[in-house]
């Protein structure tokens, strides 16, 4: 029998970085943005937190001891994966939502895929759109921080429709800290971006994808909204514009690898996430504009591909 190798030019890169070092920095990034969703939404989060990890654990653990793979519940990408989803629900949502999430989220956009490295979107951010299509009502129940647990509107609903900032609006204060109604982790753009530049020390992800989709937001908006920094700033800092570009579109196996890609998928990500939110039905559009362009990250990645040193032509052949 023929063995067949796969020889490929130098250099050969040796790193010590390993899926689980790499999963627990995004888990210790992802933690000042928990603990401030505790600190705001009391009992209710650190329910909803518990029941999607656990969850996302406990599907893994099934699904590789039913298929006989071996288990790698150790490497944190399905804590990742259940985390992400708990601060993407509101704080009102029944335990059944994380649960349901979870589950669909590792069973089927993980697991069925084939595991680790073979999904083509991101399990936690189809998981969330999963659930805003099956149960719109629990997942748009959006609440105030504190212990009253009162009905509100989103930041993104003050500027829906509009090109100038409402005078009612929540401050720019609020809305940087949390302290206004939205999804558990949605909230904190600081406390996001704190974890973000960790990720960036760490190695973990570039700045190319996070950058450019913000900043492709913020022009957007800024034109739109007549020059209005303050009605930019708060398309920047509302909704899951930092917790999507960060900690999502950055995802490594739905996201392009190429350098040219990564600009080209997160233009592409900042265009409609800010089409959606101008022209579109929903006040959020983040969500949407990572699918869309996870699924065009393989087409992206054929043409911005270099050519291999020593590569015929197969006309030419």
């Amino acid at each position: 029998m023929v063995e067949r190798l796969t020889v490929s030019s130098s250099p050969h890169i040796r790193s010590e970085n390993t899926t689980q070092k790499i999963m627990l920095d995004v888990v210790i990034a992802l933690l000042p943005a928990t603990i401030a969703a505790i600190f705001f939404f009391r009992s209710n989060a650190a329910i909803l937190i518990a029941l999607s990890i656990a969850t996302a654990l406990a599907t893994e653990l099934i699904i590789q001891k039913i298929r006989r793979h071996p288990v790698t519940i150790n490497d944190f990408s399905a804590v990742i994966t259940g985390l992400l989803l708990a601060l993407n629900i509101p704080a009102s949502a029944p335990w059944w939502i994380p649960v349901i999430g979870s589950a669909f989220a590792i069973g089927i956009v993980k697991q069925l895929f084939g595991g680790i490295g073979q999904n083509f979107m991101n399990p936690a951010l189809a998981a969330r759109i999963f659930l805003t299509l099956s149960f719109t009502g629990p997942m748009t129940g959006w609440i105030k921080p504190g212990a009253d647990a009162v009905t509100g509107a989103t930041p993104l609903s003050f500027v829906k429709g509009a090109t100038a900032l409402p005078a009612n609006a929540p401050s720019l204060f609020d809305i940087g800290f949390g302290n206004i109604a939205g999804s558990m982790g949605e909230t904190s753009a600081i406390l996001l971006a704190l974890g973000g530049l960790y990720l960036i020390y760490r190695g973990v992800i570039s700045i190319t994808i996070p950058g450019i989709f913000i900043g492709t937001v913020a022009i957007i908006t800024f034109i739109y909204g007549q020059f209005d920094l303050q009605f930019m700033l708060y398309h920047v800092l509302s909704g899951g514009l930092f917790i999507g570009a960060i900690y999502m579109a950055t995802d490594y196996a739905s996201s392009p690898i190429t350098k040219k890609g990564r600009i080209i998928f997160a233009l592409g990500c900042g265009i409609i996430t800010a089409m959606i939110r101008i022209f579109g039905a929903y006040n959020e559009g983040v969500g949407f504009a990572i699918l869309l362009m996870n699924v065009a990250a393989p087409l992206i990645e054929r043409f911005t591909s270099p050519r291999v040193f020593g590569e015929v032509n197969k006309q030419n052949a």
